[in-house]
């Protein structure tokens, strides 16, 4: 049992992605307003995002950035050196995830200037008619 804990305070930040991911996904399925939704897909989506950036994270790294002369003289360390790339991916997820997010709220407008609502289940209604 004490290994199980250790195990949970260890790795806490993985622990809260999975919540978040739950949270999100749980507002996505279980919820019946498209608002809701929405935000329940950007709750997600922070999620990735911050399992993703931490994942990219070394104690004690150093930045990617190399001095041409200490590398010729002393070589390089690539295990003390942060891989930049997962937080380059996610800052294109980021922009790609505000943009979804805008065309969706659009689209959101354009659904409740037409049926009057934005309950899924009133829409499926006056849509089936």
């Amino acid at each position: 049992m004490e290994d199980f804990i250790a195990l949970v305070i260890a790795k806490y930040n993985y622990w809260i992605y999975v919540i978040l991911m739950m949270i999100g996904f749980y507002a996505m399925i279980g919820k019946k307003n498209l608002v809701k939704k929405l935000l329940g897909m950007n709750i997600f989506q922070t999620a990735i995002f911050l399992m993703f950036v931490s994942a990219g994270v070394k104690k004690g790294g150093s930045i990617p950035i190399l001095d041409k002369y200490e590398v010729a003289a002393n070589g390089i360390k690539a295990a003390q050196i942060v891989n930049p790339l997962p937080h380059v991916l996610m800052l294109t997820a980021i922009v790609v995830a505000v943009s979804i997010t805008g065309v969706a709220l659009a689209i959101i407008l354009r659904i409740y200037r037409e049926y009057g609502t934005l309950e899924e289940d009133e829409i499926m209604e006056k849509f089936g008619k």
